[in-house]
């Protein structure tokens, strides 16, 4: 996948690069270089001063190919069984399942999933985009599909759409209703639901509200950015410029005050 780095203002030191990307520490990444497993565009760099545009830098480290990324954002298939910690309590973390450049950096989860939650996990060390991803006020939508003790009815549909409230400790988020962008059954009476909050367990206590129960739970999509249907659970990849753009963006045709679009 292409970098989706920006033009660099002026070339920066190889072993500066590979410090910025995950390679160790600058001892580290000096040593890399002497030692001869640096390459850039098939040439070996012996120089950790030479200098390289970063604008679409495709290095080697050890016969691996690696992108440059100024930021990383990253798409992970996340399986069951693993907690969005860098310190987990009972489970692996999902860092475990990238590449040790990846865990050196200071990516975090874009909104974490429960320890049980499978499907689409963003990853970055974009600040400002991790704001605009989770924030309520974006109203960026995340889309979850699940399976739950019985298909909803059209009622509890509605419900979820109209508003539901949820127990909470702090009087003010008790008092204030939440409610799903859009809410239906899919053919094989799944629910799938969008929501724009991120209240803890909020898609589970939203269908327990209604009376039903989440058995299991999958998150299939961000914004207009959906999980790819050839990125195997555990697997990861880069995002480049245009899919940022798409997990920022409303999905075509989102609508849920249309009682009639709430089943399949």
């Amino acid at each position: 996948m292409n970098s989706s780095s920006p033009k660099s203002a002026k070339p920066v030191a190889i072993a500066q690069i590979l410090f910025s990307q995950g390679f160790g520490t600058r001892r580290h990444c000096a040593a890399l270089i002497d030692h001869g497993l640096v390459s850039v565009a098939g040439e070996v760099v012996e120089d950790p001063h030479q200098a390289f545009e970063t604008a679409g830098l495709v290095f080697e480290v050890e016969g691996q190919s690696w992108p440059y990324h100024e930021k990383a954002l990253i798409l992970l298939h996340k399986p069951a069984g693993y907690e969005c910690s860098r310190k987990p309590s009972h489970h692996p973390s999902v860092f475990s399942l990238l590449p040790e450049p990846l865990r050196n950096r200071d990516i975090q989860p874009v909104g974490r999933l429960d320890e049980d939650t499978t499907g689409l996990l963003l990853l970055t060390d974009d600040g400002p985009l991790q704001h605009k991803l989770t924030s309520p006020k974006y109203h960026v939508p995340k889309l979850y599909q699940a399976v739950c003790k019985a298909e909803l009815d059209d009622a509890q549909l509605r419900k979820l759409v109209e508003g539901v409230l949820l127990e909470e400790r702090n009087p003010k988020l008790a008092a204030e209703p939440v409610s799903a962008v859009s809410a239906r059954r899919l053919p094989d009476g799944r629910l799938e639901m969008a929501l724009t909050e991120g209240r803890y367990h909020q898609a589970k206590r939203m269908v327990a509200a209604v009376g039903n129960r989440v058995l299991a739970l999958h998150r299939q999509q961000i914004g207009a950015l959906a999980l790819p249907a050839d990125l195997r659970e555990g697997g990861w990849m880069w995002l480049d410029e245009a899919q940022r753009e798409l997990a920022m963006s409303e999905p075509p045709g989102e609508s849920g005050s249309n009682p009639a679009a709430m089943s399949s």
